[in-house]
């Protein structure tokens, strides 16, 4: 009977540390990409502001490839190898943003003006571990057009998206490159800034993860992974004491 009850123990133990060990803190890691096709005088044609758990630490110029740190967020990654490649990437970024400008903007707007494209790409990581991407387009502060980056679907939420749609749907070098930036290169920033950040992050507020959709699905993996181990220990002494 010691011998069962030691093994019960050792079972019941085992479970709660593997079912407790599967959550992390979610995080997100966000480029928030403002372009100016027709820039004014002294205007910068592109911007940048990257976010973790939707708190600003970095403001990026495409055009002079400066940065200027918002928090100590910034400053604590600055010497780190994926600072660089990061900066590289958010420049291509606005260059190719740039360009498509003049293809995707809505037929109404004809006249050069004070039109702006708005890009939002998103990762984050569930408390769960899963990773996932996004994107998010508009003009001149109007949300148009989503991209799921895992799964390549483009949302239409606005009639200015529509073009934008069309076009980049049907152009694969272009749909490649917003995936390869999102799944790929934010996944890999996002990952290796976390290790100097989570002690930074765990001592400011709690951490918001991208769309509200992704953290109430965290907040019920989270519930599940505690709820799980009470339920198989229930059963199992149930089994071996009743």
């Amino acid at each position: 009977m010691g011998d069962s009850k030691s093994s019960l123990v050792f079972l019941v133990l085992l479970l709660i540390v593997w079912f407790s060990g599967t959550s992390s803190d979610p995080h997100s890691l966000s480029y928030n990409f403002t372009i100016s096709p027709w820039p004014r005088y002294g205007q910068r044609w592109c911007e940048v502001q990257g976010e973790v758990d939707q708190k600003i630490f970095l403001s990026y110029d495409c055009g002079t490839a400066k940065i200027k740190y918002m928090s100590p967020l910034g400053e604590k990654v600055k010497n780190m190898s994926a600072w660089e490649t990061q900066t590289v990437t958010l420049r291509d970024t606005g260059d190719l943003l740039q360009e498509q400008v003049p293809d995707v903007t809505p037929e109404k707007h004809t006249d050069k003006g004070p039109l702006t494209l708005q890009a939002r790409m998103t990762c984050w990581r569930e408390d769960n571990g899963q990773m996932n991407a996004s994107w998010e387009f508009g003009f001149s502060g109007q949300l148009c057009l989503l991209f799921d980056s895992e799964n390549g679907h483009w949302t239409v939420v606005h009639p200015g998206g529509r073009r934008m749609k069309e076009k980049w749907e049907n152009d694969r070098a272009v749909t490649d490159f917003f995936k390869k930036v999102s799944v790929g290169d934010c996944r890999a920033w996002l990952q290796a800034f976390l290790v100097c950040w989570e002690k930074m992050l765990k001592t400011s507020a709690s951490p918001t993860t991208g769309p509200p959709t992704v953290k109430s699905s965290a907040t019920a993996i989270k519930h599940i992974t505690w709820i799980l181990p009470m339920l198989l220990t229930s059963f199992i002494i149930t089994v071996f004491l009743g």
